[in-house]
């Protein structure tokens, strides 16, 4: 099913684009993890693409990122706009 302009997709088992994607924003984070295995996601269209990412970080922890992905043409890098830590495997991956 497709999804409307600003609308979040629904949630996905996270493939090795979005592997890529953690990779990058655990070195923008400033932190590194013994474990940064991404799970899940979902993905909201604006001009370009929020990525939403639930994070295995080692034994019952995760954590959640917001990462902006621009369009293309735009040339700009990728952003990390947030983390949420302490969550849990159970915890849905809301907009923050």
């Amino acid at each position: 099913m497709a999804t409307k302009d600003g609308g979040s997709s629904q949630v996905k088992q996270a493939t090795p684009e979005v592997q890529k994607i953690c990779d990058e924003a655990e070195e923008k984070a400033g932190k590194k993890f013994d474990v940064f295995v991404a799970k899940s996601f979902t993905t909201q269209v604006v001009a370009g693409t929020n990525y939403f990412i639930k994070v295995h970080v080692g034994h019952d922890q995760f954590v959640h990122l917001r990462v902006h992905k621009s369009l293309p043409h735009s040339g700009e890098k990728l952003q990390l706009h947030g983390i949420q830590t302490s969550k849990t495997q159970q915890d849905r991956i809301e907009y923050f």
